[in-house]
């Protein structure tokens, strides 16, 4: 049996997407939104069994893949997070690469050689890497404005992934994964596809509530954002976040969700120009992690939020800079 098992953001779709346009495959898939990543547990494969996971961090998934591993399974391995050490074994094929201005779609663009790029360079402007994009997209030699569509696209994607459960969500991440499977061509799936009307003016009006809320505080160096209880603002927080980024690329930005359960979700950004030690911020925090550049913390407890804004405004100061 094969199994997809792929973060429910625009990177592990559209990594997906090329993998499957290039080797097409029926497949059992795994996904959920863009925090569920320990998405191995859910896996039960025996001997034979062939598995292919992309953009979750294997440091949350060692014990899963080490359990199908020895059931016998064969795993391909595509992430851009932090890892940990890697398990050794013949069954176990793991391109992983943690640099800042990669993500999981380049890495699978460079392995097949540049044949799905447009899809590549879609995940990587959802991935907020504007400059990785262009530069995977110059074999392309697309125009201005074509580059402008796929980095909504890309936008839209990563937007509908934000939630605490699939209920707050446009669509499930494995059906919007299902509507781009047919279109080998992006700008094909904005001009004939149902879901991408529906994103755009979702992501319009939820942008609408963001922007009128002001900002806890705001410095030089670091800009924190507390956002209300509703599935707006779980949804719109993350490319909020990266939009602030783009803004202002030399600070630091937070958004802080209240969640239902008296606790926060956070959303982390490094200066754009300083894309290092989120990642470093947000584990110190026992449900934190992520990449260099962004990262988060699922459920942070009430009384521990004056400890993380102190850690989060001097993170990024100069002399702690990286």
């Amino acid at each position: 049996m094969y199994y997809d098992i792929f973060n429910g953001d625009a990177d592990g779709i559209c990594a997906l997407h090329q993998l499957r346009l290039h080797t097409p495959c029926e497949a059992a898939l795994i996904t959920g939104v863009k925090r569920d990543i320990g998405l191995l547990a859910r896996v039960e494969a025996a001997s034979g069994d062939a598995l292919t996971v992309l953009d979750i961090a294997l440091e949350k998934n060692r014990d899963s893949l080490i359990r199908l591993l020895k059931a016998g399974a064969t795993i391909d391995y595509f992430d851009h997070h932090f890892s940990g050490d890697i398990p050794s074994s013949p069954r176990l094929d793991a391109t992983i690469d943690t640099d800042a201005n990669t993500c999981t779609s380049l890495l699978v663009n460079r392995h097949l050689h540049g044949t799905q790029a447009a899809w590549a360079v879609v995940g990587a402007f959802g991935d907020n890497l504007f400059a990785a994009a262009g530069a995977a997209a110059h074999p392309l030699a697309l125009s201005p404005t074509q580059l402008q569509k796929l980095a909504e696209l890309g936008t839209l994607l990563n937007y509908n992934a934000y939630g605490i459960t699939t209920a707050d969500l446009h669509f499930d991440p494995s059906d919007l994964y299902r509507a781009i499977a047919p279109f080998c061509d992006p700008f094909a799936f904005m001009r004939e596809a149902e879901a991408f009307p529906i994103l755009q003016q979702g992501f319009r009006d939820d942008m609408a509530q963001i922007e009128a809320i002001t900002a806890t505080f705001a410095d030089d160096h670091a800009l924190l954002l507390t956002l209300p209880d509703a599935p707006w603002s779980r949804r719109v927080s993350g490319v909020y976040a990266n939009k602030l980024a783009r803004q202002s690329p030399d600070r630091a930005h937070a958004l802080v969700t209240e969640l239902p359960d008296h606790h926060y979700r956070i959303s982390v950004r490094a200066p754009l120009n300083n894309r290092e030690g989120a990642d470093q911020l947000c584990m110190q925090f026992p449900t934190g992690g992520g990449r260099k550049a962004a990262a988060g913390i699922n459920a942070l407890p009430t009384n521990d939020l004056t400890a993380f804004i102190v850690k989060f405004r001097r993170h990024w100061l100069p002399t702690n800079a990286g």
